[in-house]
């Protein structure tokens, strides 16, 4: 039996701990809080196949690496995993305001993908310059990603909320920051699983450093940001040949989003090394290479060009297009993830402010590095496709204390 996680004892804590002082703030008229969230219902039904983990989301990396990989064509999907909540705080102090977020919404990953279950989202606070907690990643553009329904989104998209500790010199019409972030990276043997490379082990001395600057304009914004990190892996069985080494990630990522009285253009284009967990949907940093230097960051290509575009006051809709392309190093297996595309185009009704529902059409493929075995005809298969009709409705809400 699955063990019952916590989520709301946990969200109950987090508000009883910041309410004395929100309630002795908000007496005196200064500190106010921000309750929101919204209810979401996703159905849909998917021509093709892909991991049961990830049912109701469109990722390419969990498409089949051989045919029938996930059994036959054909599924119908629904959840309510989107579903969030969130409290938001402003306290104003003598010198500034502090700013707090706490957030989580129901879907489940790592090891609780494909359940309904807390996952949190931010846990961060701001003072002046500084920031330290969970948020997003400087190395990422939030703004990039569409109106769209589906939930993982724009596979070529940076996105990645991390632990960091952030430092903002300047904030407003031109935005830089500059953090510190929790590292971490993985690694595929390939071919080489069940040799001693296998037992290597993983070492992140040095925090990732990201950083980005932004222009906020009234035509929209322009946002260049960078990424440095270092990814070591120690040989501990003390049996020459040591395999240990290291290699430096880096990547380097250019978005903006364009203005056109009440639609948005929103494109981004990111290349780099290693760098494939700070991707929306990407698979392995290091990639083994069969010879003296073990491994190499692999190197990386994404891009996302999605419009949004507001028919009414009633109606609005998103398409669009994005792209991972991964280097393979030469040890990687044949199945290994090389290429995924993604792209989507949806209408979406909103009959009251708070409620939201639509339709949309999605698309994925996935291309292997060699291939994917064959089919039942025999013919070679190097890369599988995917397509969903889903239908979504959403219930938002959202409640003001204190302020006055």
């Amino acid at each position: 039996m699955t063990a019952r996680k916590p989520w709301i004892p946990l969200s109950l804590v987090a508000l009883a701990a910041i309410a004395p002082v929100l309630a002795q703030s908000a007496d005196a008229g200064k500190a106010r809080m921000d309750i929101y969230g919204f209810a979401m219902l996703d159905m849909g039904y998917e021509t093709g196949q892909s991991d049961p983990d990830w049912f109701d989301v469109m990722r390419p990396t969990k498409l089949p690496t051989y045919q029938d990989e996930f059994g036959g064509d054909g599924h119908t999907y629904a959840g309510v995993r989107q579903s969030r909540l969130g409290f938001k705080a402003f306290i104003p102090t003598s010198k500034s305001e502090i700013k707090t977020i706490f957030e989580f919404e129901l879907y489940g990953v790592g090891p609780d993908a494909g359940q309904t279950t807390f996952r949190l989202r931010h846990a961060w606070g701001e003072y002046g310059k500084w920031g330290a907690g969970q948020t997003w990643s400087p190395f990422m553009d939030p703004d990039v990603f569409p109106n769209s329904i589906e939930y993982w989104g724009p596979n070529g998209m940076v996105f990645f909320r991390n632990v960091q500790v952030r430092y903002m010199p300047l904030q407003g019409q031109n935005e830089v920051f500059v953090a510190l972030e929790r590292p971490g990276a993985s690694g595929d043997p390939g071919v080489l699983v069940g040799t001693p490379i296998s037992d290597l082990t993983a070492r992140f001395p040095l925090p990732d450093l990201s950083a980005h600057f932004r222009m906020n304009r009234s035509w929209g914004h322009l946002q260049i940001s960078g990424i440095l990190r270092r990814m070591d892996w120690e040989d501990t069985d003390g049996v020459a040949p040591d395999l240990g080494a290291s290699a430096t990630g880096w990547g380097i990522n250019l978005s903006s989003n364009l203005k056109f009285s009440e639609d948005t253009l929103r494109l981004q284009v990111v290349c780099g090394k290693g760098i494939s967990n700070y991707m929306n949907d990407a698979t392995a940093d290091v990639g083994a290479t069969g010879d003296a230097d073990v491994g190499e960051a692999l190197p990386l290509l994404g891009i996302v060009a999605f419009y949004d575009h507001t028919w009414n006051d009633r109606f609005t809709s998103s398409v669009g297009y994005s792209m991972v392309d991964i280097d393979n190093s030469a040890a990687q297996t044949a199945d290994a993830f090389q290429k995924g595309q993604y792209a989507l185009a949806n209408l979406l009704y909103h009959p009251l402010k708070d409620l939201m529902w639509g339709g949309e059409l999605q698309w994925g493929k996935r291309q292997n590095f060699r291939d994917g075995g064959t089919d039942s005809d025999g013919n070679l298969v190097e890369s599988f496709d995917d397509f969903r009709v889903q239908v979504s409705v959403k219930y938002s809400f959202s409640y003001g204390l204190g302020g006055k």
